[in-house]
């Protein structure tokens, strides 16, 4: 399979992800908030297709969840955009970007970066464009940390093993690394 389709239905899937994850955590009281479900598909199709699949996934996953389910609500999908799309574009431009034979190295160096600069570009869209005046650091701080720490974990354990298990199954291949 050539390397583009490869990332376009890798794309697709981590896309449809953010749809279907959302619904099945949502089941689970706070579960959207404690376990942030679509940061999960965005950042690993960062991770192993390369930044602008991990933008289109960061951007359209949020949208089409909206449109099909409602989820998230009106109010926060444009700040999620702003988030999502952050977290795919430098997932994978770290990838990119980092040099080491290393792949978890890469890996959680990517996804750190990712995780902290979307959540950067977030607090402050939200501070200076969709909350403006009524947004504070320590909000921030909860919103962004705090109250989703056990995300954030699961983010952390999750995507080096799913991108563990798709580099031993030869999914990913020299061109996808």
């Amino acid at each position: 399979m050539n390397q583009t389709l490869r990332r376009s239905l890798s794309t697709a899937v981590c896309i449809a992800l953010c749809t279907v994850l959302p619904m099945a955590f949502h089941a689970i009281p706070n579960g959207g908030v404690l376990f942030s479900p679509m940061h999960l598909p965005v950042l690993l199709c960062g991770i192993v297709t390369a930044w602008p699949f991990g933008l289109l996934c960061g951007i359209s996953g949020p949208l089409l969840s909206f449109l099909l389910t409602g989820m998230p609500g009106a109010p926060m999908l444009p700040q999620m955009m702003v988030e999502l799309g952050v977290y795919g574009f430098v997932s994978g431009l770290m990838m990119q970007l980092v040099k080491t034979r290393n792949s978890m190295a890469k890996v959680f160096t990517s996804l750190v970066t990712a995780m902290l600069m979307g959540r950067i570009a977030a607090g402050a869209a939200r501070a200076f464009i969709f909350a403006r005046g009524s947004y504070s650091f320590p909000a921030w701080v909860t919103s962004y940390f705090v109250s989703c720490f056990p995300a954030i974990v699961m983010q952390l354990v999750l995507i080096p093993l799913v991108y563990l298990a798709l580099e031993k199954s030869g999914f990913l291949g020299s061109e996808m690394r």
